[in-house]
C-alpha cells in the first residue's frame, strides 16, 4: 500500500560532536521502507521515539488500507451498498481536507477513483500487466465519482454516488509524516528527518547545516539534484518507476488520469517542496499528483493554481523542468 517514488536521502552533514550523533530507526510500513533519523540525545531515547513513530505509522496503515480490511474498506463497502457509515473525527477531517485539494485541482486529484485503480490492477501487492476492457474504463469514468459526493452528519458519512471508492494512496503518507513530526516535536528532539518511501519531512537542523537530500533520477541510479531541507519543510515525489507495468511497449504507472481512466505516460516524476503550517507533509504528498497528470504542457499552470513555488518535473524523455524557486534552491545547495 502507498508505495511510490523513493528519494535518495543523502545525509551530507558537518562533523557532529560525540553528544550529537545520528540515530536511525527503520521499518516497513505502507508497503515501503520507512526511517526515522534523530539527531542528538541518547540512542535509547532515539529508539523509543523511533518506535513510537513506527507504531503510529502502523496504526494509520491499518486504518486507511485501500484493499485489506480497514476502516476505509468498510466505508467503501457501505458506500457501495448505499448505507451510512460511522467513521471518526480523524477520517472525516482527512477526507474533508482531501476534498479541498480535489476542488482546487479541478478534480485531477481524485481519491475516489478506486474502481479504476483496481481495474488496472494496482490495488494489490503483486502488479501484473493489465488490459482493462474499454467499456469498463468508460463506465467508471462516466460515473464521475468525487469527494464532493460525500455527505457528513457529524462523523457519519454517506454518499450520493455509489460509484465512489476511496483510495488514499496519494494522501495518507503525507498525513503520516505530519503525525510523526508532531510526535517528535512534542518530545523536543533537536532535529529529525522522517522518510516514508519518498515522502520526507525535516525537523530542526542537525548541527550547523540543514538536512541535505537528493532527488532521485527516475531513470537511473543517481540523483538529478540535491537540496537543503529546512525545519518544517517536506518534500514529496510522485513517480512512474515504483508501481507500474509494461504493456505493448508502454509504461503504465499507478497514477491514473480521472478524465480518461488511463495511466499517465508522459511524466517520469514530479517533486515538490511544501513548508510552513501544520500540514507540510500532507501538502507534499497530495499536491504532486495534479502536476503529474497535467504533464509537461500543463504543470506550470497547475503549480500556479495550487500556489506551489518549488517544483521539479522530469518528463518521459528525461527532460528536467523546474520553477525558478526550485532552480534557486538547487543552485544554493551546490558545494
Amino acid at each position: 500500500m502507498f508505495t511510490r517514488a523513493l528519494l535518495a536521502i543523502l545525509l551530507l552533514l558537518t562533523a557532529c560532536s560525540s553528544d550529537d550523533r545520528l540515530y536511525k530507526t527503520e521499518g516497513h510500513v505502507f508497503g515501503t521502507t520507512v526511517s526515522v533519523t534523530i539527531y542528538g540525545g541518547s540512542q535509547q531515547r532515539a529508539e523509543l521515539l523511533g518506535g513510537d513513530v513506527l507504531r503510529e505509522f502502523d496504526r494509520l496503515h491499518r486504518k486507511f488500507h485501500a484493499w485489506e480490511p480497514s476502516m476505509l474498506t468498510a466505508l467503501n463497502d457501505s458506500i457501495a451498498r448505499g448505507q451510512p457509515f460511522r467513521a471518526d473525527a480523524e477520517m472525516v477531517g482527512l477526507l474533508k481536507s482531501a476534498e479541498k485539494l480535489s476542488v482546487r485541482s479541478g478534480l485531477l486529484f481524485n481519491p475516489t477513483i478506486g474502481h479504476l485503480i483496481r481495474l488496472w490492477g494496482f490495488q494489490k501487492n503483486d502488479i501484473g500487466a493489465q488490459g482493462p476492457d474499454e467499456a469498463e474504463i468508460k463506465r467508471w469514468v462516466d460515473a464521475h465519482p468525487s469527494l464532493s459526493d460525500l455527505r457528513y452528519d457529524g462523523n457519519t458519512i454517506t454518499s450520493v454516488n455509489q460509484a465512489v471508492m476511496i483510495d488514499l494512496g496519494g494522501y495518507a503518507k503525507g498525513y503520516a509524516l505530519d503525525r510523526a513530526a508532531l510526535i517528535l516535536r512534542e518530545a523536543h528532539v533537536k532535529a529529525a528527518l522522517v522518510n516514508i518511501g519518498g515522502n520526507v519531512i525535516a525537523i530542526g537542523k542537525p548541527g550547523e547545516r540543514p538536512w541535505q537530500v537528493g532527488i532521485r533520477d527516475p531513470r537511473g541510479e543517481g540523483t538529478v539534484a540535491q537540496i537543503a531541507l529546512r525545519d518544517n519543510e517536506a518534500i514529496g515525489t510522485s513517480g512512474d518507476y515504483e508501481r507500474y507495468f509494461m504493456k505493448d511497449g508502454k509504461r503504465r504507472p499507478h497514477i491514473i488520469d480521472p478524465r480518461s481512466g488511463y495511466p499517465i505516460d508522459l511524466v517520469a516524476s514530479v517533486t515538490i517542496i511544501a513548508g510552513g503550517g501544520r500540514d507540510p507533509g500532507l501538502r507534499s504528498d497530495g499536491h504532486s499528483k495534479p502536476l503529474f497528470i497535467t504533464g509537461p504542457e500543463g504543470w506550470q499552470a497547475m503549480a500556479d493554481k495550487l500556489d506551489l513555488k518549488e517544483v521539479l518535473l522530469v518528463d518521459a524523455q528525461r527532460q528536467v523542468h523546474m520553477t525558478p524557486a526550485m532552480r534557486a534552491r538547487i543552485e544554493a545547495a551546490k558545494p
